[in-house]
């Protein structure tokens, strides 16, 4: 996992018709991934940014993985899952492969990351746990889905400002009564925190600080949320 200049971060992020950034191509390849031991046999994930920067590993996603990893091994059993935003798949799968979960998991993106995910499920020996979707933000939710899931999954979503009216209506059409939405993002321009300062007009939202390593991505300007409907 690398951290990016911001120039390359600028290239990264730029406007495309789609709304997938593209990132400067690398060799695709697979990596192998036990989140300090907390996954093993660990999670193999392919990575390859032909078809966008979803493709590669994120840092607000491996802190998520971590976070539900060590935090909610056992407490995910019955509870309909979703991830946004899942790029190639990685705090979905890490779910999948690590704790005690009962239901499809479903991990979601846009149609260009559709064969990375898939690939990634099939890597992994998941085809029967976890199912992928094409969601795109700001639409209906897909009818494969859980129309307002037990727990929502977002990690490294918050990245495009013009996509942010489009993931704050996704979210609303998710998070219902019973929906508890786990948030991670890092924070790369002034206005990632005004994305999240509408979102706590729209919904209940606590940092999350449960976590032992909060200290550690606190530092490198991550963030994570849990984030409820606001009660009547």
């Amino acid at each position: 996992m690398s951290n990016s200049s911001s120039d390359t971060e600028s290239s990264i992020f730029a406007v495309s018709e789609d709304l997938v950034a593209h990132a400067p191509l690398r060799s695709a390849g697979i990596t192998t991934i036990d989140f300090d031991g907390l996954l093993l046999p660990p999670l193999k994930l392919h990575e390859d940014l032909k078809n966008g920067c979803g493709g590669m590993l994120w840092p607000a996603g491996m802190v998520l993985s971590k976070y539900l990893l060590r935090n909610h091994r056992e407490s995910l059993r019955g509870k309909e899952i979703v991830e946004l935003g899942a790029g190639g798949g990685l705090v979905g799968l890490a779910v999948a492969l690590g704790c005690t979960t009962t239901t499809i998991l479903h991990i979601t993106d846009q149609i260009p990351m559709y064969a990375l995910m898939q690939q990634n499920i099939s890597l992994n020996n998941l085809t029967t746990n976890v199912s992928a979707s094409i969601y795109d933000w700001g639409t209906s939710p897909p009818s494969t889905i859980p129309s307002q899931p037990d727990i929502l999954l977002a990690a490294d979503c918050v990245y495009f400002e013009p996509a942010f009216p489009l993931l704050q209506k996704t979210l609303q059409d998710l998070i219902g009564e019973n929906t508890v939405c786990y948030f991670c993002f890092k924070r790369r321009r002034r206005a990632d925190l005004g994305f999240m300062k509408t979102a706590r007009k729209l919904f209940d939202v606590k940092e999350v600080e449960d976590d032992v390593d909060r200290e550690v991505w606190s530092r490198e300007k991550i963030f994570l949320y849990r984030i409820t409907k606001k009660k009547a």
